[in-house]
């Protein structure tokens, strides 16, 4: 196996301190994986003194290295700031396509009848984002406006990319656009979301309209879904997912540029949280996200001894939430790296275990 190379984008607070930890499960000693770690600091302070020339560069690394994961980092809100590190790093990468899944954890109750993953396979770029918008008239005259733009090309990887994790996650597409308002524009997703379902026969593809979409995810029967949405429709798509889980721990979100095969190109993974203020230095954030990010990351390295270690990751974290070993925000009482030190012990064993089988 060659030695992967992937950029670690460092962050703030407690995004940064929730980094650490799952690079700690990434080590070789773990996994026994190798790995090439090309650290950026994309703290506040650094973005300010370099003028997000960090961020750029961090960028280029990705686009060499095909790999990054990503700590959480704080936007400021004042204008003229150094804005947010994600939107530039999406354009900076041409990234396309976000990935946010939602599963249930053990001792968690979800809502309804939600128990298998749900993951939302949303446009990262165009539509209600980057729209222009102006007001005309004034006084009970004034009227607002907006325009929003979609690509085919984005709307054939968002579909496409949907139907290749389905068949990865053994599940089924679901949901859709508001086609039958917007022909025209949101048909176009819908066009793509067809042709896709042409390509892919041997996966279950079940359209819906995004308003039955919303109340049919009440009603699921347990069936693991994968969505492809628009930009916007994801955003909100994606939060209403992670709690349907009772938690957004069990979530971790991946980022994805294509090449002109609809290959993944570039991939960076990180939580779906925030940096956390009040927990900054108290060792009691739950890491899981972040180490579910990593591996997640894992996934997408084309070796055999790679997707054994993600899968182990994913088991042993999980597990390790089944066997009581929680951080507080589930009901338990282990530290942050106390609960990371159990999901070593245990990704060890199993790697162990199947090595022997």
């Amino acid at each position: 196996m060659s030695v992967a190379t992937i950029v670690v984008l460092k962050g703030d607070q407690t995004g940064q301190e929730l980094l650490d930890e799952a690079l700690r499960v990434l080590d070789k000693s773990v996994i026994d994986v190798e790995l090439r770690l090309e650290p950026f600091d994309l703290s506040l302070e650094n973005r300010r003194a370099t003028s997000n020339a960090v961020v750029l560069e961090s960028a280029e690394a990705m686009k060499r290295t095909k790999l990054g994961i990503k700590a959480a980092t704080i936007t400021p809100e004042t204008p003229g700031d150094v804005g947010s590190p994600n939107a530039i790093l999406r354009k900076a990468v041409d990234g396309k396509v976000i990935v946010r899944t939602g599963r249930r954890l053990p001792g968690v109750r979800p809502v309804a009848g939600i128990h298998s993953p749900i993951s939302i396979v949303r446009m990262a770029v165009g539509d209600a984002y980057g729209a222009k918008e102006w007001r005309e008239g004034e006084g009970n005259d004034e009227a607002a406006f907006r325009t929003e733009r979609i690509e085919r090309s984005v709307c054939r990887v968002v579909a496409e990319y949907a139907f290749i994790h389905a068949r990865k996650t053994k599940s089924k597409v679901f949901g859709g656009p508001k086609y039958t308002v917007s022909p025209v524009y949101e048909g176009m997703l819908k066009e793509e979301m067809d042709a896709a379902a042409a390509r892919h026969p041997d996966v279950s593809y079940e359209p819906q309209l995004i308003d039955a979409t919303y109340a049919l995810l009440l009603s699921n029967p347990g069936d693991p879904m994968v969505i492809p949405s628009l930009n916007r429709d994801g955003d909100c798509l994606s939060d209403l997912v992670m709690q349907l889980f009772g938690s957004i721990a069990g979530a971790e979100s991946v980022l994805l540029s294509f090449d002109a095969e609809l290959r993944p190109s570039v991939v960076m993974s990180e939580a779906p949280h925030g940096t956390a203020p009040r927990l900054f230095g108290k060792n009691v954030a739950n890491p899981m996200a972040m180490i579910l990010a990593a591996a997640a990351l894992l996934s997408y390295i084309e070796d055999a001894r790679a997707a054994n270690a993600s899968r182990a990751i994913y088991e042993a974290t999980l597990e390790a939430v089944h066997a009581g070993v929680a951080t507080s925000d589930l009901g338990g009482h282990a530290s942050t790296t106390e609960f990371t030190d159990e999901v070593i012990e245990r990704v060890k064993r199993k790697l162990d275990v199947w090595s022997s089988l």
